[in-house]
Parts: C-alpha cells; sequence; structure tokens
C-alpha cells in the first residue's frame, strides 16, 4: 500500500465513527446484505475479513464464526476492533497489509469490501485477487465488495467493483451479485459472492461448512 494512502487510513480511523460505518443507515444496509451473503451457505467454520476498520462489520459476522480471522493493515484499527469484541475470543488479530498476509489455513469463507482500490494499479489488484483465491479451501465462498468503478475513479482509485470482479470471474465462480445504494451518489455498492471449485482431487463428500 502507498505511503500517502496508509497516511490517509491513519488519520481516517483517529476519529469516533471513521467512514461512518457505524452511524450511516446505508453502511448498516450494506453490512445486512454482507452477511446474509456470508450465511447463504450455513454456519462458518473458518473465516477471514480483509480490512476491518473499527469492527462494525466484524461484530456481525463474529458470532457466526466458529473462527474467525481478521487482519487489517492499520495498527489503530485491529486496536479499535479486538477492544470492541474483547469477549469474542475465537478471532485471531493481525496487522497485515492484504498483499503480505500469508497463512496454511484455509478459510470456508473471505469477506473483502472496501479494500482492494486502496492498492494501487491493477497489477496489485490483481496479485491480492490471487493470493485471497488461494487462501480460499476448495467449495469455499468469497463475498466482495466495492463502490463502483465510475466512483473509485472520480474517488482518485484507479478501479473499483466492475473491474475486480472480472478479476474474481477469472478464479471463481460467481453465484449472487445485488446492488445497494443510498441518498447520495457516493452511497452505492456492488456486493458479489463467489465460490471456489472442488478439485477432481478433493476430499470425497465435502461440503465448505
Amino acid at each position: 500500500m502507498q505511503d500517502a494512502v496508509y497516511q490517509l487510513l491513519s488519520r481516517e480511523m483517529i476519529t469516533e465513527d471513521p467512514w461512518r460505518l457505524d452511524g450511516n443507515p446505508f453502511e448498516q444496509r450494506r453490512y445486512d446484505e454482507m452477511l446474509r451473503l456470508s450465511l447463504s451457505e450455513g454456519p462458518i467454520s473458518n473465516a477471514l475479513e480483509v480490512g476491518c476498520a473499527a469492527g462494525a462489520f466484524t461484530a456481525k459476522l463474529a458470532p457466526h464464526c466458529q473462527r474467525l480471522t481478521v487482519i487489517d493493515v492499520l495498527p489503530r484499527a485491529i486496536a479499535r476492533a479486538r477492544q470492541r469484541l474483547k469477549k469474542r475470543l475465537h478471532i485471531t488479530w493481525i496487522v497485515s497489509d492484504v498483499l503480505e498476509f500469508s497463512t496454511k489455513e484455509r478459510f470456508d469463507l473471505i469477506v473483502v469490501a472496501e479494500v482492494l482500490y486502496y492498492l494501487g494499479g491493477i497489477p496489485e489488484i490483481r496479485a491480492a485477487v490471487g493470493s485471497l483465491v488461494g487462501l480460499l479451501a476448495a467449495g469455499g465462498h468469497l463475498v466482495f465488495g466495492s463502490a463502483h468503478d465510475a466512483n473509485c475513479r472520480r474517488w482518485g482509485h484507479v478501479a473499483g467493483a466492475e473491474t475486480a470482479i472480472d478479476i474474481f470471474s477469472e478464479k471463481l465462480a460467481e453465484v449472487d451479485r445485488l446492488r445497494c445504494s443510498g441518498k447520495s451518489v457516493n452511497e452505492e455498492c456492488l456486493l458479489t459472492r463467489f465460490r471456489k471449485s472442488v478439485s477432481i482431487s478433493g476430499c470425497r463428500g465435502h461440503r465448505p461448512f
């Protein structure tokens, strides 16, 4: 992640409700839809959330997971989310850029929303997608969310939802897609659920959740 972007995100995290993720009705509707997509296949054994901010969505997702790993590039974000969910002992908190995160674990569910457009260019987005697909278990699901390409480019990013969805679709099967919108032109996003295929050599009778 570029230093300028990192510094911008760090300043935003100082505010009481960064990006109005708790106080904005649009954000709450978006989170409700993200959770619905995340739970489409039932209870979750092992999940990964990429980019937690202050933990607004983490608080919704955590009760439905046997295990949950949360990563964010900002130490302040991890600290605030961890404090918010301090009674949830099944959560592992890690300060890491999505491009640098590595583990031998494989996840039944990965959620990544409003994150990839901060990475810089298309090569970085493509690299992050490849890494996330590699972390997804066979038969697992990935829920992706982002503002549209047009808005992201207006904000100074190279791409948003449509571009990232096309890249994910090279490796995963799209299962669901929906639009969320609010009163403002900035309050819009696409949410997409993908599934990773089960290889022929996979475990017989494997069920993703």
